[in-house]
């Protein structure tokens, strides 16, 4: 399977109308496009004035959904086909992030990545792997990836948020606690909620965490930091 060049996706903000001093990367979930997690910026946007959100869609058409997107394939769901899938694509979505950070003029220690399902497994093992630490890492309805190269590809500790449904039908509850144990093994800070009876989805609650969350990586105190 081939890479296309470039990642882009709808874009919000800063709500505030100034200068950028935060970036908030949105990754979708299998069979949706960037067009689904924008629609959280203007929430976010309240609490984060001063981000600009970009939700790129995810590089391929999905083989399960004609008019949605995915990171990588499903054909195969074993581990070792997740992580060979997630690393195929991540030089794709490391390049992207670069070009956003120099484009918005702003450093890693400003940049959030925020992802549902998929998307957060992307957000997670992408952001592990950056050879600076991101400001923070929020994932919904997700799982860690390749737990087990760890000890070999951990480059950053990005602060993590974790939020999952009790009652997830497609990315079972207990993978909540297998990330979080995994990750924590590392010495990785990771807060975590698993929402009573939700399914495979966001709910208030679980937004709400992660705008205290966002606020509290991505403070607004001191003058802008730039590139």
């Amino acid at each position: 399977m081939s890479l296309p060049i470039d990642l882009d996706g709808p874009r919000f903000g800063p709500a505030a109308g100034g200068a950028t001093r935060e970036l908030v990367v949105l990754l979708h979930g299998y069979g949706s496009d960037g067009n689904d997690l924008i629609s959280l910026a203007p929430l976010l946007g309240q609490a984060l004035p001063n981000a600009a959100f970009v939700s790129p869609h995810a590089p391929f058409p999905c083989e399960m959904a004609p008019m949605g997107r995915q990171w990588f394939s499903l054909e195969n769901i074993d581990d070792a086909a997740r992580y060979s899938g997630a690393e195929s694509v991540r030089p794709m979505l490391d390049s992207f992030l670069d070009s956003e950070l120099k484009a918005h003029g702003v450093t890693e220690s400003r940049l959030s990545l925020l992802g549902f399902s998929q998307g957060a497994m992307m957000a997670l093992h992408t952001a592990l792997r950056r050879p600076q630490t991101i400001a923070g890492v929020v994932g919904f309805s997700g799982r860690l990836i390749g737990a087990k190269h760890l000890d070999r590809d951990l480059r950053t500790k990005p602060p993590c948020l974790l939020v999952h449904g009790g009652s997830d039908p497609v990315v079972p509850a207990q993978l909540l606690g297998e990330a979080v144990q995994a990750l924590q093994a590392t010495g990785l800070s990771v807060d975590y909620a698993l929402r009573p009876g939700l399914g495979h989805s966001i709910d208030e609650e679980g937004l709400r965490r992660a705008v205290a969350f966002l606020r509290q990586v991505l403070p607004e105190t001191g003058p802008q930091e730039r590139v």
